[in-house]
C-alpha cells in the first residue's frame, strides 16, 4: 500500500504522460535538430561553431527571461483552470502578451547595441587573434539574423504556455515538430548552398531558425483562434488589453521573483560558461558540445517537472491539499528516476557524440569528458528540477528565487571563479567541483519540499467566473 502511495497505479501514469509526453517529444525533436545544426555549423569550422555558440548562450538569457515573466502569470492561469475559470485564464493570457512585448523590446535593444562586446566577453581565453576575430564575426552574422526571430519566438511561448496550462499539449506538439524540420530542411539548403542557392554558412543557420520560428508561431496562433471552443480564454481575449489590477498585483507579486531568478539564473549560466572559457578558447567549443547533448537527453526530466507545475498546480487550485502532496512525490520520484537512466546512458556514450563534430582531437576529448561528468550529475539536476517546479506551483516565488538563480550567484560562481583564478586545475576538474556543490542545493530543496511550504491555493478568494 505504502509503495503504491508513494508510485501510483495506471490513472497516475497515464495523466502525467499526456501532459508530459508531448512537451519531450517537441523538446526532444528540437534538440536533436539544434544537435544537427550545431553539427552542420560544426563542418564549417571550430570558430564558426564557437561562434554561434556564444550567441545562442546570450539568446538563453533572453528565453529564460521571457520564461520567469510569463511563468508569474502561468501560476495563476493553471490555478484558475484547475477551479474551472476561464475569465481568470484570459486575464493572465493577456498579462502574458502585454509582458512579452516589454521583454522583447528590451532584449531587442540590448542585444542590438551591446551584442558585440558579450561576445567578445567570451574570448579573454588562451588562443589564436585570428581565430578569436573569426569567432566574433561569426558571432556577429548570426545574432543580427537571430534577432528577427525573437518576434515569433515570444508570441509562441505566451499562446503555447497558455495551451499547456489548460491542458492543451498536443498542438504546440505538431507546431513544433513541424517547425523543426522546417529547420532542418532549411538548414541544409541554407548553410551549404543547395538547389541553386548561395552557401550561406552561419547567416544561414540563422535564417533558417527565424524562417522555422515564424512557421510555429503561425500554426499555434491559427489552432488556437479557430478552436476557440476548446480555448475559451482566446473567445474575447483582444476585446480590451485590460487586466483587474487586483491580478496585476498579485501577479507581479508572485511573478517578479520569478521573472528576476529566470533571468539571473540564465545570466548566471552564461557567466559559469564565460569562467570556464578563462581556461581557453577550446573550452567555449567543448562546453558547446557538452551542453548541446545534455539538452537533447534532459528533455524527459525538464518535460516531467514541467508537468509537476501544471498537475500540482491544477490540484492546489481544487484545494486538495493532502492529493498535492501526495501527487507531487510521486512526480519527483518519477523525475529521478527518468533522470538517473538518461544520464547513465548519455555517460556511456559520451564518447561516441563529438566524432560527429568536424574539430581537433583535443576537443572532441575534453567534450566527452564533460559530457560523462554531466551524465554522472544528471539525477541531480532532475531532482532540483522538480523541486523548482513544486515551489512555484504553490506560488513560492520568492523562495524559488533563493533557491535557484541567489544560490548560484553565491555559492556556484564564486565556485567557478575561485578555482580559475587561485587553481592550476584543469578545466574538466573544475567543471566536476563546480556541479558537486549543487548537494547543497539539492538539500535545500528536500527540506523545503518536506516542509510543504508550497502547499497554497492562490486562487481560493476568487470568485468562479465562466465565459
Amino acid at each position: 500500500m505504502a509503495n503504491r502511495r508513494l508510485l501510483g497505479d495506471a490513472g497516475f501514469y497515464k495523466k502525467v504522460l499526456l501532459i508530459a509526453v508531448p512537451i519531450m517529444i517537441q523538446n526532444g525533436i528540437t534538440n536533436f535538430v539544434a544537435l544537427l545544426d550545431n553539427i552542420m555549423v560544426g563542418q564549417l569550422g571550430t570558430e564558426q561553431m564557437s561562434g554561434t555558440a556564444i550567441v545562442n548562450q546570450l539568446l538563453f538569457v533572453f528565453s529564460l527571461t521571457l520564461f520567469g515573466s510569463i511563468s508569474g502569470a502561468g501560476i495563476f492561469g493553471a490555478q484558475y483552470f484547475g477551479q474551472g475559470n476561464s475569465s481568470g485564464v484570459r486575464d493572465t493570457f493577456r498579462f502574458k502578451l502585454a509582458t512579452g512585448i516589454v521583454v522583447l523590446a528590451a532584449g531587442g535593444v540590448i542585444l542590438s547595441l551591446f551584442g558585440t562586446e558579450l561576445i567578445s566577453s567570451y574570448l579573454t581565453g588562451n588562443g589564436e587573434s585570428g581565430n578569436k576575430a573569426l569567432i566574433l564575426s561569426s558571432g556577429q552574422d548570426y545574432l543580427r539574423i537571430m534577432l528577427v526571430g525573437l518576434i515569433p519566438f515570444v508570441i509562441t511561448q505566451v499562446y503555447a504556455s497558455t495551451l499547456r496550462e489548460t491542458d492543451q499539449t498536443f498542438p504546440p506538439m505538431f507546431a513544433g515538430l513541424a517547425a523543426v524540420l522546417i529547420n532542418l530542411a532549411l538548414d541544409w539548403v541554407l548553410i551549404f548552398g543547395h538547389f541553386g542557392l548561395p552557401a550561406m554558412g552561419v547567416k544561414g543557420a540563422a535564417l533558417a531558425t527565424v524562417i522555422a520560428r515564424f512557421a510555429e508561431c503561425g500554426g499555434v496562433v491559427i489552432w488556437t483562434h479557430r478552436n476557440s471552443a476548446k480555448n475559451e480564454f482566446i473567445r474575447g481575449a483582444y476585446r480590451t488589453i485590460a487586466v483587474p489590477g487586483v491580478l496585476v498585483k498579485k501577479i507581479v507579486i508572485s511573478g517578479l521573483p520569478l521573472m528576476i531568478n529566470e533571468c539571473l539564473w540564465s545570466a548566471g549560466m552564461a557567466v559559469l560558461n564565460r569562467c570556464y572559457s578563462m581556461r581557453g578558447v577550446d573550452v567555449v567549443a567543448a562546453t558547446n558540445i557538452s551542453s548541446t547533448i545534455f539538452n537533447l537527453f534532459a528533455v524527459i526530466f525538464i518535460a516531467l517537472g514541467n508537468s509537476v507545475g501544471i498537475i500540482v498546480g491544477q490540484i492546489l487550485g481544487s484545494g486538495d491539499m493532502e492529493k498535492a502532496k501526495e501527487t507531487d512525490t510521486r512526480l519527483i520520484i518519477f523525475t529521478v528516476a527518468a533522470g538517473t537512466l538518461t544520464g547513465g546512458l548519455m555517460a556511456v556514450l559520451s564518447g561516441v557524440f563529438p566524432m560527429f563534430y568536424n574539430t581537433t582531437d583535443e576537443i572532441r576529448e575534453l567534450a566527452g569528458s564533460l559530457i560523462t561528468i554531466s551524465g554522472m550529475f544528471m539525477p541531480f539536476a532532475a531532482f532540483m528540477h522538480a523541486a523548482y517546479f513544486t515551489l512555484r506551483s504553490g506560488g513560492r516565488t520568492f523562495i524559488t528565487f533563493l533557491f535557484d538563480s541567489a544560490y548560484v550567484w553565491a555559492v556556484t560562481i564564486p565556485t567557478a571563479l575561485l578555482l580559475i583564478h587561485f587553481t592550476n586545475l584543469d578545466i574538466i576538474a573544475v567543471y566536476f567541483l563546480c556541479q558537486l556543490v549543487d548537494i547543497i542545493k539539492m538539500t535545500i530543496g528536500f527540506i523545503l519540499i518536506k516542509k510543504g511550504v508550497w502547499l497554497r491555493n492562490i486562487v481560493a478568494s476568487e470568485n468562479i467566473q465562466k465565459g
